[in-house]
């Protein structure tokens, strides 16, 4: 087994440990950073930007988004049934990590809310302007993977600063002395080598355990592929909470970003976006389950999702919404999602339906749509002829849904695609304290263990917080940074 020393050891170089190298490097820390694939990044390379409150760029804009403000917001939105102090170092933070990403070149395209219905310019009616999208290097439009470019930013100073990456040699185990202290950590490389690195302190950021089926099912109940179509990225498995508890580490609640998706909707991205719009959406009965002009919020609808019959909704609309949607636009619009939404929304139909992709179906009749698509066909006839005539009244007297958005289903073709509970991945599993330091159960800190992003993120209660967008992203540069420089402080307080 090969020894190697340093001061401070990383374990994972996704985003929240990308931070924490920097951190504890800029803080005069030797830093050696471990990583189980070829590249840094991790899940955030899927992502487009971090939350902020009072940041150069929201200051710029003349957003005025202060941290107590969202602390405040935050704390009542989850009942206090998180930390406080945790919420609290996060938010008064995440402005000053902005500037900081700045000046190791990240360039932020602008900052927005995550979606906007027409007439509305917010997430929510309260919702805040928080999210800051990255500006991806080679002067496209932001979308999905956009945040790539600030993780390669990252990664660029972390290496002017001296960090040593070790990619595709994953953390296997921590060492600890006979205190109970942190010591160390054990890894193996792709050729097989191991190595035991000796250290002061040592910061897990391992990504959750997302793709870990397993696991998902054990302390979750979800079945991957049946019930949930979550994102799945590899190297997600699980080892940094695993780790953490063999030493002690104190256990919390796992949950996950809640939200909803087709399957496998990177590859079918058209379609799914097509279908986030406030047409009609019913359960396996053929009900309407909730107000659709609420279905931007992707948090509110995959929680709705997780209690009905068989964890399924239907998106249903017919072609006179989307001859609508072609010539003005659709009612909500994603800042995820292609801008050309519709234009593109034809071709990827029709090679859907021709290649038998399970979710989507298409009739002429009601009755014939809801045999294909398995929904119960009086029930669907029943509850759209109910709905039909209150758009002709113009008032949805069973949800209130707004009065633009009640469009009836009467024109064929009708479509319908399935939407099942999605997620961004796993949130917490270990406890830590607002200095981001391993607690046991008897909340007594390990010493030199720490514990970053989504292995111990706890602060969102039961749901994500969606009204404060690109909170997971904010959380996980946040808790990095603040381990680091309390890692590399650690080393000079003698």
């Amino acid at each position: 087994m090969k020894q190697l020393e340093t001061d401070v050891v990383v374990i994972a170089a996704g985003l929240s440990g990308l931070a924490a190298s920097v951190a504890a490097a800029e803080s005069g820390a030797r830093v050696i950073t471990l990583e189980k694939a070829s590249n840094t990044g991790g899940a955030a390379n899927m992502g487009m930007g971090p939350a902020a409150a009072g940041s150069p760029l929201q200051k710029a804009s003349m957003i005025e988004v202060t941290p107590g403000e969202l602390f405040r917001r935050h704390m009542f939105y989850t009942h206090y049934q998180v930390d406080a102090r945790l919420v609290r170092d996060y938010y008064f933070k995440s402005g000053d990590t902005i500037q900081w990403l700045m000046d190791m070149g990240v360039e932020f395209n602008s900052v927005r809310p995550a979606f906007r219905a027409r007439e509305r310019t917010r997430a929510y009616a309260d919702g805040e302007y928080t999210w800051h999208v990255v500006q991806p290097e080679d002067g496209s439009e932001p979308g999905p993977r956009a945040a790539t470019t600030m993780t390669k930013r990252m990664t660029e100073h972390a290496q002017e600063l001296g960090v040593e990456f070790m990619l595709e040699c994953p953390g296997t185990g921590l060492i600890t002395n006979d205190e109970g202290a942190v010591v160390g950590v054990t890894a193996k490389d792709k050729n097989g080598e191991e190595y035991e690195i000796s250290c002061s302190s040592v910061i897990v950021a391992t990504g959750g355990f997302g793709h870990n089926a397993q696991m998902i099912k054990d302390t979750m109940g979800f079945e991957w592929g049946k019930n949930l179509f979550s994102f799945a990225i590899p190297g997600m498995d699980g080892d940094g909470i695993n780790m953490c508890h063999s030493v002690g580490a104190g256990h919390t609640p796992v949950t996950m970003e809640m939200m909803y998706q087709i399957p496998d909707n990177m590859n079918h991205f058209y379609v799914e976006g097509a279908f986030r719009q406030p047409c009609y959406w019913c359960n396996r009965m053929g009900e309407r389950f909730m107000p659709e002009d609420e279905i931007f919020n992707t948090t509110f609808v995959g929680n709705a999702i997780n209690h009905l019959p068989g964890k399924v909704a239907y998106a249903i609309f017919d072609s006179k919404m989307l001859k609508h949607w072609k010539k003005d636009g659709p009612d909500i619009v994603s800042h995820v999602h292609p801008h050309d939404l519709y234009e593109g929304f034809d071709e990827q139909w029709e090679r859907d339906l021709a290649d038998g992709y399970e979710p989507i179906c298409q009739a002429d009749t009601l009755e014939e749509l809801a045999e294909k698509a398995g929904i119960d066909v009086e029930g669907l006839i029943a509850n759209v002829e109910e709905y039909n005539e209150m758009c002709e009244s113009g008032w949805d007297e069973i949800f209130e849904k707004e009065r633009e958005f009640m469009q009836p289903l009467e024109k064929g073709p009708f479509y319908c695609c399935k939407q099942y509970i999605g997620a961004y991945g796993t949130l917490g599993g270990v406890l830590i304290n607002h200095n981001m330091e391993v607690m046991t159960d008897d909340y007594k800190v390990i010493p030199g263990l720490y514990c970053v992003g989504t292995d111990a993120c706890t602060i969102y209660g039961d749901s994500y917080n969606y009204c404060i967008p690109g909170n997971t992203m904010g959380f996980c540069l946040n808790s990095g940074r603040i381990a680091g420089e309390n890692a590399a402080a650690k080393l000079f307080e003698y």
